[in-house]
């Protein structure tokens, strides 16, 4: 029989300790530095040094700050936007027919898209204020950031395992307990990666969203962004330096305090733990377990969570699957009749709009044309990110280790802006009088191919260990085992990740396809290029039309290629 603890003893772990008093003082630091910076947040725009942005490295923590809290409140919007898009689109079959197509179509609408369409309602709910500006500067983050989370939790529910589904219905779970319990667990492990992935993201489109235009008037917001943006203007590497010294210092920081911690917790949702897939918990980890009073805290909270997730409410079974019976052909006769209606008077008002503003048919054949352009350089692009990545991932993947380490690495690759680039681009170009259309062009998948690697890394690090075991015990190896094992694992993981690798080059050919550097400006052909010189001369038609474009190649693309794979991976190669 076990002796009980001593009270006195009881007593005393529940008491601070030091490590309590480093993570306490942790907390404090983050209250502190957001408490500084919330008040700017409201000061009216015309207030001296609201919204100037200064060159003195001396300002970039608070920029960095600034920076950093606009991106995490995207994160948090993304979060909701995914919880409640993906399960909706990846459960009912007539919502999937509509949700995935618009995040194709809003994937590849360009940053600038959204600023143009979405400004002047943010800087209406607060007149005046630089807080209507701030709005709009978190919601151009979302719009980099959302799309990829959204895709990546559909991917997971789409392919949930049919003995898992089985199971929590032999144990009775209501809709919300199987939710909570059996699908954002088993979506947990692809979606933290994609988080980091979306926090670089947003770090790529920084210095977009932090400029912001309406009309003639142009905000720009204090921030490492818009510090980018001036440097560029006034051609001062050192700035761009502490920039770049800056960044990697809060992507350090938020790596460790959070991204790391979460890669480590969400490990415990893979479908299985070999031996060797247990990697060791970070140290942030390791210090909340040594703390006394916050280990109580945390507990009393884990505690309200896991009741909020066994609350007994039943969700509406939308597939007709989970209902077992056939879908109702007068139904679907009505839903496609309303969304073909709803459709055509979209295209009906952008059309009559766009030719209201004399804009003809060549204007349209030139913005087709451009579109041409973009889309040749999207598939060379996507196909050599393939080729190279791919293997990497699967490398990276199966080594928990190795993964944890090249981890911040990746994320500070992803995050580093292609406008920082632009001098040496700009330099070589015009030293060695090369061509803008193809020099530029890798500037495009800076970006965009760490969501291929990402993916894959996160389909690798999935991929059962006994099904490994079994390959290594059966000596399946080389192509067969390519073949045959890996590439059908990482399958689905591998299309999510080039589904919007795809449709963030197309966002992000609006930064590439012209580069700046002081006086020097180069542009290329593209849909990109024609774009951004709509939204600098104020032609808001051709940016309707620009957008108008893009969205139906990106739609037409996907139609094509990506969702016929995505189609296949769900239906042939789910493990």
């Amino acid at each position: 029989m076990s002796r009980p603890i001593p009270a006195s003893l009881s007593a005393g772990r529940r008491l601070p300790n030091i490590w309590d008093g480093l993570a306490i003082a942790c907390v404090f630091a983050g209250i502190v530095a957001l408490v500084h910076v919330t008040p700017e947040t409201f000061m009216p725009i015309d207030a001296p040094d609201a919204i100037a942005v200064s060159l003195d490295p001396s300002n970039l923590p608070e920029y960095a700050i600034r920076t950093t809290l606009r991106m995490f409140m995207a994160l948090f919007a993304s979060l909701v936007f995914t919880f409640t898009v993906a399960p909706l689109a990846a459960k009912s079959r007539r919502a999937g027919l509509i949700l995935v197509p618009i995040l194709d179509i809003l994937q590849s609408v360009p940053i600038l898209g959204f600023l143009t369409f979405t400004t002047a309602f943010f800087m209406g709910l607060f007149p005046g204020q630089v807080a209507g500006l701030e709005l709009a500067a978190i919601f151009a983050v979302f719009t980099s950031q959302a799309w990829n989370m959204a895709f990546s939790m559909y991917q997971s529910l789409t392919t949930l395992p049919p003995d898992l589904v089985e199971a929590s219905r032999a144990f009775r779970l209501s809709g919300w307990q199987r939710f909570w319990r059996l699908e954002v667990p088993f979506s947990m492990p692809g979606l933290v990666w994609n988080m980091m992935l979306s926090m670089s993201g947003g770090w790529f489109f920084v210095v977009a969203s932090e400029a912001i235009t309406l009309g003639d008037k142009t905000w720009t917001l204090p921030g490492i962004g818009s510090y980018v943006s001036v440097a560029l203007e006034q051609r001062s590497m050192t700035s761009i330096w502490w920039a770049i010294m800056a960044m990697f210092v809060v992507i350090l920081a938020y790596d460790q305090l959070l991204f790391r911690p979460l890669v480590a917790w969400s490990a415990k949702f893979r479908m299985e733990l070999t031996a060797g897939a247990v990697a060791q918990d970070p140290w942030v980890l390791k210090l909340l377990r040594r703390t006394h009073v916050l280990s109580v805290v945390m507990d009393a909270m884990g505690g309200l969570l896991q009741r909020f997730a066994s609350l007994r409410l039943e969700l509406p079974s939308f597939s007709a699957q989970e209902r077992h019976d056939e879908p109702s052909k007068l139904g679907d006769g009505v839903f496609y009749t309303v969304t073909a209606l709803v459709v055509g008077w979209a295209v009906w008002t952008i059309v009559n709009y766009v030719l209201s503003q004399n804009i003809g048919l060549g204007d349209v054949g030139e913005a087709v044309l451009m579109g041409f352009y973009t889309m040749i350089r999207v598939v060379v692009l996507i196909a050599l990110a393939s080729l190279l990545w791919v293997p990497v991932g699967v490398y990276i993947g199966l080594r928990p280790e190795l993964a944890r380490k090249v981890q911040v690495v990746v994320q500070f690759a992803a995050a580093f802006p292609a406008n920082l680039f632009f001098p040496i681009f700009v330099i070589l170009i015009v030293k060695y009088h090369g061509n803008s259309d193809i020099w530029l062009t890798p500037l495009m998948i800076l970006g965009t191919q760490w969501y291929i690697l990402f993916n894959v890394i996160a389909g690798a690090s999935a991929f059962p260990g006994d099904l490994q075991e079994a390959a290594k015990n059966f000596r399946v190896g080389g192509l067969l085992w390519w073949r045959r094992v890996i590439l059908p694992g990482i399958f689905p993981y591998y299309v999510t990740g080039a589904i919007t690798a795809s449709g963030g080059s197309w966002n992000a050919s609006i930064v590439a396809e012209v580069a700046s550097w002081g006086d020097d400006k180069l542009q290329a052909h593209g849909l990109g290029a024609y774009i951004a010189q709509a939204t600098t001369d104020g032609n808001f038609a051709r940016v309707v039309l620009g957008v108008a474009v893009m969205s139906a190649f990106v739609l037409g693309f996907n139609r094509v290629l990506w969702r016929p794979l995505y189609a296949y991976a769900t239906r042939r190669l789910t493990l």
